[in-house]
């Protein structure tokens, strides 16, 4: 299914950076190149051809096509000859893949998730803050209809989303100023949060109840409740939710479903050894 993706910005090169003779391109540049193709190439599940993913990445398609064929040795890339277009690669998965090892409490969260999923019918979450980012880990999905938002490993702004406004209320005023200013607030939606003022407000709101909502700030038609999971230290350390059309996450389920996350969240926390904060404790 075709999946609406954020579109990055086409590269803005240099004068003479995409120049074949250049005989510096066999060093870093060609690494930075071949990355960018990959995280391109991951944005869409349908894949690019090669003259596409050259426009997508601001090279020549000579470059792209050199470049694809080292990838394509290593199974970073897959080249589909019927379709004529490229895919990620299967070795690309198994070094994301670690990302989600490292993370030991994956394995341990997917009871909760399963739980989770069966209490509420709609799609359970679990995600993590990466360079201010949220990035999906893993997820159980509903037996409802449902349109995933965010594919595991892809990305989404803290501001724009409910585990990201569940992580952002544990932190200080100042520590959210400072991603507000180096991240932005991207308009996604018509009921996206583009003011600070707003977002603070919302935060306040999130921090009384013990979960976030995502009312059709990131996808119009599509909600999301979430709740910070704690370690040792009482710190956020990862976050679950359940996502799902606004026909079925009505106004009058919000709050149950909230607090069925909240409360699987609690469990889990405990589970892995962490405290929950004290109600009350200050922020940051």
């Amino acid at each position: 299914m075709k999946r609406n993706v954020i579109r990055r910005k086409v590269l803005e090169l240099r004068p003479g950076a995409d120049i074949e003779s250049d005989p510096r391109d066999g060093g870093v540049q060609s690494v930075d190149r071949a990355l960018s193709i990959i995280e391109t190439l991951a944005e869409d599940d349908e894949g690019y051809r090669l003259t596409d993913l050259a426009v997508r990445t601001g090279l020549s398609t000579s470059t792209v096509h050199r470049l694809l064929a080292t990838l394509e040795k290593r199974r970073f890339v897959h080249f589909d000859r019927h379709e004529s277009k490229w895919h990620v690669g299967a070795q690309s998965f198994s070094v994301g893949a670690t990302f989600a090892r490292r993370r030991n409490f994956t394995a341990q969260a997917m009871p909760y998730l399963r739980k989770l999923r069966d209490q509420t019918r709609e799609t359970a979450n679990l995600a993590v803050v990466d360079d201010e980012a949220i990035i999906v880990l893993t997820r159980i999905e509903s037996r409802e209809i449902m349109r995933s938002l965010t594919k595991v490993g892809g990305r989404v702004a803290m501001v724009a989303s409910g585990v990201g406004k569940a992580v952002l209320a544990t932190y200080s005023d100042e520590d959210v100023n400072a991603i507000i200013c180096r991240q932005g607030m991207p308009r996604l939606t018509e009921k996206s949060i583009v003011r600070p003022g707003e977002l603070f407000r919302e935060l306040e709101a999130v921090r009384r109840r013990g979960y976030a909502i995502d009312d059709e700030e990131a996808r119009i038609g599509l909600r999301c409740i979430a709740a910070v999971v704690y370690n040792d230290c009482s710190e956020p350390l990862a976050a679950i939710s359940v996502s799902g059309m606004t026909s079925r996450i009505t106004d009058e389920r919000l709050p149950v479903l909230g607090c069925i996350v909240r409360a699987v969240a609690a469990e889990l926390t405990v589970v892995l050894g962490g405290v929950m904060p004290q109600v009350g404790e200050a922020v940051g």
